[in-house]
């Protein structure tokens, strides 16, 4: 290494790379040749781009970071305690342990600053589109001439994995499409991966393949050194306001290490003490470890101009709101997730005897529900006209004007979900996604992140059983609502009919701690009488008692969900008719219901009473827990056929006649036991 004195930038740099080799070392555990490499790309970002404000992580026109490469985690912590967060150093010597603020991969919620989970390749890529997404339509609401309170840029830092993943084809190609100007790719070029080299398997040209997306294309041959160059290309990045940005930057992995920088070993893996000393006189560095110049932390630290960005914001919104009392009000409410006192006055009711298909009900209660929110903004796969899933009395969203509430997302399930979690990251939306249910498995990555990290995304998903028919198998869920309901903090909702599909949505719309799944049919079925007065209270409890017995204690319980309630309502009557008195229990959410105390439990479901039937037309997995064992389900464990719908359900056993002749044979068995 040369003698000569090193700049405070270059000495920044490496101030960068040797805290996160530190903070690895100390661990045993980690990624450090992403932080090695990446440092001086993040430097030029963070320090010349990036309006930010470490004393409020959360001011609402920040420029959003995401590391979509979550391995390199080190490289944001790195960043966020150098440039002033809170995120102390005793953080950072607990990275990767037991209840620290500094995981393995970034958390949302966890650590300050940090915008998005990310770990799973492509997911922060995908969350950064849509923040971008949500940047357009929050500026199309509230900005006016002469007030422009919205204006911020969404960056991403991807990796050679991150643009291998499927979901980031997804992602780019919409966004390409939209031309969101406002988004930027930093693509970390090391040619490595975890297992060697990246041309064992990634040979394709990443910037032509961009450039066909419509993206605006960029390379930074030398991004261990050349700083202006990245500078440039950021620049020229914000000035493109008519697609978005990927600048490739051509980096090191390991940068530093001589026996490790470019190797596949630089990964994943600590670098030990012969080359963690090998760098460090490679990089000058004299220090020791953990410990960082006070020259360095002045120079890197973002405290003071933040809280000028902010402090010029906050005076600007002070005019804005003296010029639009009403606007402003309704920013302050979006941004604290709070909903309209009336959001739910225009709902509908749903007459009793009538039938109607539960997705067809649920497009008329989002739609009545969107006059009053208008924060609500989603879309669907290409399949709004049998999802029922559109906002009618709204646009297309368009990327440039930024106009409309409907996001097209093509046939690209697992960009949209992972979109969405990015529009509910960013706040100010309620992004909801619609599909059918058995397309709900290419969202589901997304979704269990969206339930680790308590993001309040709604998922509208249709065609939920044997019932869509002709179509068959392919096409029909059997284990989805068994998986997801085994997922924590995911709330799934089957609703029974109409009445409870509106009420589905206000426990959806009210939720905020975590993603709701409403589980719709394709198929008409009857607007229950039995739901009208109960279905509220009940729906949000999970389940409820739809039809009770003549005596104080039922020879038996009927539990469904969706579709089969009418069904288990039939078949209580024929049980009547042949002297069994039957209690039906309808459970939309199992979820729900889990959460309730043991008087509300033991009210719908009497430890007493010990002969259940459970009817769903999914599989029957899990439904132990309800039945119990002198319990019977009647479900579906294989899967499903091609037949009309009607045809299926009368095969599977999903009738009043064989519901009612199960119920009946179990009643009967338990009489004849001593």
């Amino acid at each position: 290494m040369s003698s000569t004195p090193q700049s405070i930038e270059a000495r920044s740099i490496n101030a960068i790379r040797v805290l996160s080799i530190d903070a690895v070392e100390k661990a045993n555990s980690g990624h450090p040749g992403l932080p090695m490499g990446a440092a001086p790309m993040a430097y030029v970002l963070w320090n010349r781009h990036l309006r930010h404000n470490p004393a409020n992580p959360l001011w609402p026109n920040r420029d959003r970071f995401v590391l979509s490469a979550g391995h390199g985690s080190m490289l944001l912590y790195s960043m966020l305690h150098l440039t002033g967060y809170d995120l102390s150093l005793e953080d950072i010597q607990a990275f990767r342990q037991w209840g620290s603020r500094t995981p393995g991969h970034p958390e949302f919620h966890i650590t300050p600053g940090v915008e998005a989970t990310t770990g799973p390749l492509g997911q922060g890529a995908g969350n950064a589109v849509g923040m971008a997404i949500a940047e357009r339509v929050l500026a199309h609401r509230f900005n006016r001439p002469n007030h422009t309170i919205v204006d911020h840029y969404t960056y991403a830092l991807c990796s050679d994995g991150d643009l291998m993943e499927g979901v980031v084809a997804e992602a780019a190609s919409l966004a390409g499409h939209l031309k969101l100007g406002k988004l930027t790719f930093l693509f970390d070029s090391n040619l490595v991966s975890l297992d060697g080299p990246t041309s064992m398997a990634f040979t394709e040209d990443v910037g032509l393949r961009f450039e066909a997306y419509g993206w605006h294309v960029q390379r930074v041959d030398d991004g261990d050194h050349d700083l202006e160059a990245i500078d440039a290309a950021l620049r020229a990045a914000k000035a493109t306001t008519d697609r978005p940005s990927l600048i490739i930057v051509r980096t090191t992995i390991g940068y530093g290490s001589p026996k490790k920088q470019g190797k596949s070993s630089a990964h994943g893996s600590p670098l030990g003490d012969e080359q963690v000393q090998a760098a460090r006189d490679f990089f000058g560095w004299q220090d020791l470890p953990f410990l960082i110049s006070s020259e360095i932390r002045e120079h890197l630290c973002a405290v003071g101009r933040g809280r000028e960005w902010e402090g010029s914001w906050s005076a600007d919104f002070a005019s804005y709101e003296k010029a639009h009392p009403d606007l402003a009000a309704e920013w302050k409410d979006v941004i604290a997730g709070r909903l309209p006192s009336d959001w739910d006055g225009a709902i509908p009711s749903f007459e009793a005897g009538k039938a109607i298909e539960t997705r067809t009900a649920s497009g008329k209660v989002l739609n009545a529900i969107a006059t009053r929110v208008p924060s609500l903004v989603g879309g669907d796969a290409d399949l709004s006209s049998s999802t029922k899933s559109s906002i009618e009395d709204s646009e297309n969203f368009d990327g440039q004007s930024a106009a409309g509430r409907n996001i097209r997302y093509g046939v690209r399930e697992h960009a949209m979900a992972a979109i969405t979690n990015g529009l509910a990251y960013h706040g100010g939306i309620r992004p909801y996604a619609s599909t059918f249910f058995i397309f709900s498995d290419y969202m589901r990555p997304s979704v269990r992140l969206a339930a680790m990290n308590h993001l309040a995304a709604i998922y509208v998903w249709t065609h939920d059983s044997i019932a869509v028919g002709e179509d068959g198998p392919t096409h029909e869920p059997i284990e989805q609502l068994a998986s997801f309901r085994a997922m924590p903090n995911m709330t799934t909702i089957r609703p029974a009919d109409a009445t409870e599909t509106a009420e589905a949505w206000r426990v959806a719309m009210l939720h905020t701690s975590g993603p709701v799944g409403l589980i719709l049919t394709r198929q008409k079925v009857p607007v229950l009488a039995e739901a009208a007065a109960r279905a509220r209270e009940g729906v949000a409890r999970g389940a409820y008692v739809l039809a009770d017995s003549n005596n104080a204690t039922p020879q038996l319980i009927l539990i469904a969900t969706g579709s089969e309630v009418h069904v288990a309502l039939g078949a209580r009557q024929a049980l009547a008719r042949d002297g069994i008195d039957a209690r039906v229990v309808s459970m939309p959410s199992p979820d729900l219901f889990a959460m309730q105390d043991a008087d509300y439990y033991e009210s719908v479901l009497p430890e007493a009473v010990q002969l259940r039937v459970s009817v769903e037309a999914a599989t029957t997995y899990g439904w132990e827990r309800y039945v119990g064992p002198r319990g019977i389900s009647i479900g579906i464990d294989r899967f499903g056929s091609s037949a009309p719908g009607e045809v299926n359900l009368v095969n599977f056993g999903f009738t009043v006649e064989h519901v009612a002749q199960v119920a009946a044979a179990l009643v009967r068995g338990a009489a004849k036991r001593p």
